[in-house]
């Protein structure tokens, strides 16, 4: 019975939805669904796809991948690679090695490297998606290739050779080295522009060599050093992660410019040492906003119990809002007990902005939904009941996410007496707890006079079955 309802509802949408939004719509989705009697319009899906793959312009083709790249769907993988080895078209082989780049496929490394090899008959837009490919995937062969081209005064092709050759050799470290030391010497003997000195930073970072410290340190620790280079090679130095490469970080922390002092801060992440907690702290009494904020995410990443008391003051008393956010969320990521009684007080207290509170009870459900869900839904109903929409609103989203059995009697609530609101936002919470029980409620919320929320339910319905 449950597989005909089922059947019956794909049917539905599938008479009452344009093709173009059918092609657009998951395929990985739709795949599950075709036991439920819908296989003959799957295929005709994939034939058309194929067709455009085979017969398409570079118009039709580019929005195909766009289409691709949304839906996370890779069953054409095969076809594209294909494709790559069959056209010059710029804009076709461009989206190609973009797409498979995004999942970190070598598929088409050999053609890439063929386009290196043959760049002087290639479009430049081509060459350079060759070049950010192979550094994606990390492709050690390109070395030689962008060595070439550098060494050749390639101009068209500098900066993207710059960027991509610490990336594709940082899987190796006699190869991260190599790529090291020749882009300081590069830095050095070439006179390189200065957005090209920042790329070899930034690409020295990449590689993760410590070959790279000095080079870098001396670089941060010369004030007459344009900032903008100086910042590149802290967060360079970040990157690497070595502790030869603290001490320049720690002396970027007492700098004159504010940029330089807020970047040295959120840097010291991978390092340890009461020397880095001491700057974190120190970071909080910044009067630069951005330092205080970097020493907030500092201090998440590195669950840093003794900065409760910073944040606790950042989240009650600062004046810049996006402080005090970042205040809050490093308080949930350490949760400690002293952090749990901050955020507490914060969603209690019924003066703050509707921002902190929200946020403070996103971190609470996150940490402990099961402690906390009953007094997510008191305050929820008096911000309904004294219409405080946006709170209301915040409370509600926060509450779609919590996973925790002590929800069935608000959803039953929601269910039969809530407004539209809360009838969407029921179905988030039935999915998240995989609260079957609820399933023929959902089945008649599927009603087409339901609107909007039909077509919710609907969506929700198959996500619970697929479960």
């Amino acid at each position: 019975m449950k597989n005909f309802f089922l059947t019956g509802l794909i049917f539905l949408f599938l008479i009452e939805t344009p093709r173009a939004e059918i092609l657009s719509s998951s395929m990985n989705n739709n795949e599950k669904s075709d036991a439920a009697g819908n296989g003959q319009s799957i295929q005709s899906i994939k034939e058309e796809r194929m067709d455009i793959i085979r017969y398409g312009t570079e118009t039709e083709i580019a929005a195909l991948i766009r289409t691709l790249k949304e839906e996370k769907t890779y069953y054409l993988n095969e076809e594209l690679v294909r494709l790559s080895d069959t056209t010059k078209n710029p804009a076709i082989i461009t989206g190609i090695f973009s797409f498979l780049g995004e999942q970190e496929k070598g598929d088409v490394e050999k053609r890439a490297l063929r386009i290196l090899e043959e760049r002087d008959e290639e479009a430049n837009e081509t060459v350079l998606a060759a070049i950010n490919y192979l550094g994606i995937i990390k492709n050690e062969d390109a070395m030689e290739y962008l060595q070439d081209i550098l060494g050749a005064g390639e101009q068209r092709f500098t900066t993207a050779a710059l960027r991509t050759m610490g990336r594709l050799a940082s899987g190796n470290k006699d190869r991260a080295d190599e790529a090291a030391e020749f882009l300081i010497d590069y830095y050095n003997n070439n006179n390189p522009g200065n957005e090209d000195q920042r790329e070899i930073i930034v690409s020295i970072g990449e590689s993760g060599s410590v070959a790279g410290i000095s080079f870098l340190s001396d670089i941060i620790e010369n004030n007459d050093e344009r900032a903008v280079i100086r910042i590149a090679a802290v967060e360079a130095l970040s990157k690497i992660g070595d502790p030869e490469g603290l001490p320049a970080i720690i002396y970027a922390v007492s700098s004159n410019d504010p940029n330089i002092r807020s970047t040295a801060v959120a840097s010291l992440g991978p390092f340890n040492g009461d020397m880095v907690d001491k700057a974190i702290l120190d970071g909080f009494r910044d009067s630069y906003y951005r330092t205080r904020i970097a020493a907030a995410k500092a201090a998440k990443e590195r669950k840093l119990d003794a900065a409760v008391p910073y944040l606790r003051f950042r989240a009650e008393k600062d004046d810049v809002p996006t402080v005090k956010e970042d205040a809050i969320r490093a308080l949930g990521a350490i949760f400690s007990d002293a952090a749990r009684d901050t955020l507490n007080r914060l969603f209690l207290e019924r003066k703050n902005s509707d921002t902190v509170r929200i946020l403070a009870a996103e971190m609470l459900i996150e940490n402990d939904a099961g402690g906390y869900t009953e007094a997510l839904i008191t305050e929820l109903d008096e911000a309904k009941k004294r219409r405080y929409n946006n709170l209301y609103n915040g409370f509600l989203k926060v509450l779609s996410k919590a996973k925790t059995g002590k929800l069935e009697d608000t959803v039953r609530r929601f269910l039969s007496s809530g407004d539209v609101t809360e009838k969407f936002y029921a179905l988030d919470i039935i999915v998240n707890n995989n609260f079957r029980i609820f399933i023929p409620d959902i089945q008649e919320l599927t009603n087409e006079k339901n609107g909007n929320l039909s077509r919710r339910a609907k969506v929700m319905l198959e996500k619970l079955e697929n479960k």
